[in-house]
């Protein structure tokens, strides 16, 4: 998708079968039609979903539907990677989306995935940065590419 790959041959795993979790199924069960659909994001370099990269796994997302409190944790394939941010506004954006606006959302790098994970992780949940970077045509272009799978 994008020229200059920084992992040019990431590791594919198989989609994988849903377990019965019941955070994240009384969320499903509840009408809300988004934490399924996280998994189909594609990434910004590969025609692969985040769940084939690995980058989201069912154990990272954590649902919270007493406090209206959803939290993603990912973890991109490399730790220098470029799209880390965008990879992070593609899947706040998605959950926007889709969840009823009572809900938080946080969106986190995995501990130690990343070589400027602080910086990553205050980009992605501070409002105006947030606000700053949907501004960018460019970068929402991007975001929007990878959010196709799940909105067609």
């Amino acid at each position: 998708m994008v020229s200059g790959l920084i992992n040019a041959n990431p590791v594919v795993h198989e989609r994988k079968e849903r377990s019965s979790r019941p955070c994240v199924n009384k969320i499903l069960d509840s009408k809300i039609p988004s934490i399924h659909h996280v998994r189909d994001i594609t990434d910004p370099e590969h025609p692969y979903s985040l769940e084939q990269l690995n980058v989201v796994t069912e154990d990272s997302i954590f649902v919270d539907d007493s406090k209206s409190y959803v939290k993603v944790t990912f973890t991109p394939t490399v730790q220098h990677c470029s799209m880390a941010t965008v990879i992070g506004l593609s899947l706040r954006l998605k959950l926007l989306r889709c969840l009823p606006p009572r809900f938080k959302v946080d969106i986190q790098l995995a501990p130690g995935s990343h070589s400027t994970e602080a910086a990553v992780n205050k980009q992605l949940n501070d409002k105006e940065r947030v606000a700053a970077a949907f501004e960018n045509p460019h970068l929402v272009e991007l975001v929007e590419k990878c959010l196709v799978s799940t909105e067609e």
